[in-house]
């Protein structure tokens, strides 16, 4: 009887082996990182040099195996911290998304009415408002003339470069 409940308990080969394809992938995607991304990522320093390392290595069968120590490494770790850092660098979590569509509101707000330069100027101080103007005269023109959306998307990227240093100050 209590060699069932524990077999019960335990998770099935097959699920092992998802389990531990899953962190290789994990491994995978922190070697492909940008080593300004990769080095947001809080991570044990074995693992960070062993990321480091694959890296590094060219050869085929060199790299296999260096990206199979990863994952054992990765078995050691808590995983869920780096799943989350990797879905937020990439865009993946629900947090990200929901950063991302406020800042699409409030670009559509300024397209609408200026006056909402008035709100980004209260919240970010540091913000460059004839920039800001600028680019929202810009696309209205490029909207006007059915023109590629260059200053749409510059806008978005101002925007996002706001709230971004302003998060990094509140941390501080």
């Amino acid at each position: 009887m209590k060699n069932l409940e524990d077999e019960q308990e335990r998770p099935s080969k097959s699920q092992r082996k998802r389990d531990m394809h899953e962190l290789q992938d994990m491994g995978s995607a922190l070697v492909e990182l940008s080593a300004e991304r990769l080095a947001r990522i809080e991570m044990p320093d074995l693992l960070r040099s062993a990321v480091q390392e694959a890296r590094r290595i060219t050869g085929h069968e060199a790299r296999r195996r260096q990206m199979q120590y990863i994952g054992r490494l990765m078995r050691d770790t808590d995983a869920a911290p780096i799943r989350e850092a990797l879905d937020a660098e990439n865009g993946a979590s629900a947090a990200e998304n929901a950063r991302l569509h406020k800042l699409e509101r409030l670009r559509e707000r300024l397209l609408e009415d200026e006056a909402v330069l008035a709100e980004i100027a209260a919240e970010f101080p540091g913000a460059d408002l004839q920039r800001l103007r600028a680019l929202r005269r810009n696309t209205l023109k490029e909207r006007e003339l059915a023109k590629p959306p260059r200053s749409f998307r510059e806008l978005f990227r101002m925007l996002r470069g706001l709230t971004e240093n302003s998060g990094e100050a509140r941390d501080e």
